[in-house]
């Protein structure tokens, strides 16, 4: 006797060998024996068991699922007695068999209700589940068809309209994302390059700006719509003539200087600063879009201001007029001493704003000694001379110190240019020395008449922001408070509107104790950390992209330390593989193998040593400046540049 059984969700054929009350010794064909329950049994018949599951199954084929269905009834039934009906008389074992594994094998035909036993589904949900199933197919096979269109670098219709979702916030549940996550699995590759070669990312670059845009600036750029509150009438107007020093690229003007000689024998050194506080008003549309940006973004090419430009031109300290300043006015003896210091709110007048690269020739290291011909030579070196005693005073002149290389970008159409240029020349110097002047002062001024406000500290080593006058060790200073950078960062315009109200003896904006003072500090810390990310991100890529633009094969390199190495000339650390144990400071030769802007990746190659290492703590004092978060507009802004030095 021979069983037709249920195993392992399919139908199986064997031989008795024995059987007990609930289980049997069976045979297949194969010689194999094992052991069955006898629930599971389904028919018991005679003859060969040679070919009868293939038969039944050959038959089972020939069979039509609808027409069974529309054969069966509502009523549930056993499958050898459709068996019967179907074939008009008592059905053959193979018969029977091959209506058992039709049923089997059409679940949403029939559905299962005990050994052998089925009810047909009704007619709704049969026509759901078909459509469904039919669903189901046309999305396999556009799945498959999508996925050998991007493995053959076409991008498939309807991908355009999702591209931004597909490359900074997937679905990855939906049709397009299963294609393009398959796709890449079977190439070996990341997601985004299967789209870029697929000409999905018209611009690398603006593929990595997208991302931060996405997430900072999801709502877009532009600004709300907003009004400027009208300024004072009473404002005073200073007799100085000011005027500032900046990189050409520089579009906000946030300080300027004065020299002004008095009657007295000394000397009055002015420090004017921006006053978008009188402008822009608190609490208001554009307070609360500045809170939001909570300072500039800064990119090789490109910025995203904090201000709107409507909102920079009647403030920014430009040549040839008269804006608003808070001015600090510091009285310095010959000897450079300060005698006394008073703090203003004022109109003064802008004669001129300097810029670096045609400053520079008139105004230098060599040109201290004698008039240069620049008709503002003898302010500029009596500022630097102070500035120098200024630095001395705070403990940190040092003459023999390596300063750091700054590194401008210039991109225009395309095409980037990197200029690096020594920290520490006297316009540098003379500048830095008289922010940190100026925001130690207003600090101290705020911490005086206890009146918060938000400090930069450092201690231990650690540098941090908090709303109470503490030292900053770096710097050599009692307090310091960011203040001569309103246009573009809220803390300084959060620390001038505190200014004001000393100066016109108003309630402070933010009173002691103020949830809001702190809540806006700790935002902007956490804010101004991310888009120096960003800024360090799009300088990498901008210095790959030079090394493509400049068709570059080889290039000098600095050991910094193990196989991590830093390009000469660039801002722009990388990993040598094929390093060998080298001394830091060694200078090498590396082969350019690779450039990848796409996933910031730089391939190269140790050809061989060009200059055994230099001393490793002036390449320390080069490679890493005391504090390294602050980001920098091309040109850099004094206050951060002198905290970095």
């Amino acid at each position: 006797m021979n069983v037709f059984y249920e195993e392992d969700g399919g139908f199986k054929v064997a031989s008795i060998m024995s059987e007990a009350d609930s289980s049997m010794q069976v045979e297949a064909s194969s010689g194999k024996r094992s052991k069955i329950k006898t629930a599971n049994v389904l028919m018991r018949f005679e003859g060969s068991l040679s070919g009868f599951l293939e038969a039944a199954q050959a038959e089972a084929e020939t069979l039509d699922t609808d027409f069974l269905w529309e054969c069966c009834g509502e009523d549930e039934f056993g499958f050898e007695s459709l068996a019967e009906e179907y074939y008009g008389g008592k059905p053959s074992h193979q018969q029977a068999a091959a209506i058992a594994i039709k049923l089997h094998g059409a679940p949403m035909y029939f559905y299962r209700k005990g050994k052998g036993r089925y009810k047909a589904a009704p007619d709704d949900t049969l026509k759901a589940a078909l459509a469904g199933m039919e669903k189901k197919r046309h999305q396999a096979e556009l799945l498959a068809h999508m996925v050998e269109q991007l493995k053959t670098q076409h991008l498939p219709e309807g991908f355009a309209s999702k591209l931004d979702q597909l490359l900074y916030a997937p679905d990855k549940n939906s049709l397009e994302w299963k294609a393009l996550d398959q796709a890449a699995n079977e190439l070996k590759q990341l997601p985004m390059q299967v789209l870029h070669a697929s000409g999905a990312i018209n611009s690398i670059h603006d593929y990595h700006l997208g991302a931060f845009l996405r997430e900072y600036f999801a709502n877009g750029t532009e600004f709300p719509p907003f009004t400027l509150a009208a300024l004072p009438e009473s404002l005073p107007l200073s007799e100085v003539q000011a005027f500032s020093i900046d990189d050409s690229t520089t579009t906000e003007i946030d300080d300027a200087l004065s020299v002004t000689q008095l009657a007295n024998g000394n000397t009055q050194v002015g420090i004017h600063i921006a006053a978008p506080a009188l402008g822009v008003s608190p609490h208001e549309a554009l307070d609360n879009e500045v809170m939001k940006r909570l300072s500039t973004v800064y990119m090789p090419g490109h910025k995203i201001t904090m201000l709107p430009e409507a909102a920079i031109r009647p403030f920014s300290l430009d040549a040839g007029q008269v804006k608003p300043a808070l001015s600090l006015y510091l009285e310095v003896a010959p000897d450079f001493s300060i005698v006394s210091q008073q703090s203003r709110l004022e109109q003064v007048s802008i004669i001129e704003n300097l810029r670096h690269d045609t400053l520079e020739p008139y105004f230098n290291e060599s040109t201290l000694e004698q008039d240069s011909g620049h008709p503002l030579w003898q302010s500029l070196v009596f500022l630097f001379r102070f500035a120098e005693s200024l630095e001395k005073a705070r403990g940190k002149y040092d003459p023999t110190r390596p300063q750091p290389v700054d590194y401008n970008f210039y991109v225009s159409e395309g095409k980037v240019s990197i200029i690096n240029r020594q920290r520490g020349s006297p316009m540098d110097k003379l500048v830095a020395e008289l922010m940190i002047a100026a925001n130690s002062q207003w600090g101290l001024l705020l911490a005086q008449n206890e009146v918060p406000g938000i400090y930069r500290a450092q201690n231990g080593g650690k540098v941090y922001m908090t709303t109470k006058a503490e030292g900053h060790q770096g710097l050599g200073v009692a307090q310091y408070a960011w203040c001569t950078s309103p246009l573009r960062r809220a803390v300084d315009l959060i620390n001038q509107r505190q200014l004001i109200s000393v100066l016109t003896l108003e309630a402070p904006v933010y009173p002691a104790n103020s949830d809001e003072i702190v809540g806006h500090m700790r935002n902007f810390d956490q804010t101004y950390n991310a888009y120096n990310e960003f800024q360090t991100r799009m300088e990498r890529y901008w210095c790959l992209q030079y090394l493509i633009q400049e068709n570059i094969s080889e290039i000098d390199a600095t050991v910094w330390r193990e196989n991590l190495v830093r390009l000469d000339g660039l801002p722009y650390m990388t990993k040598v593989h094929s390093l060998p144990a080298t001394k830091p400071g060694t200078k090498v030769r590396l082969a350019v193998q690779k450039v990848d802007t796409l996933l910031m990746e730089l391939e190269s190659k140790f050809l061989h040593v060009v200059e055994e290492a230099i001393p490793t703590e002036t390449m320390l004092e080069e490679v890493m400046p005391e504090e390294s978060n602050a980001p920098l507009e091309t040109g850099s802004h004094a206050d951060e540049q002198a905290e970095n030095a």
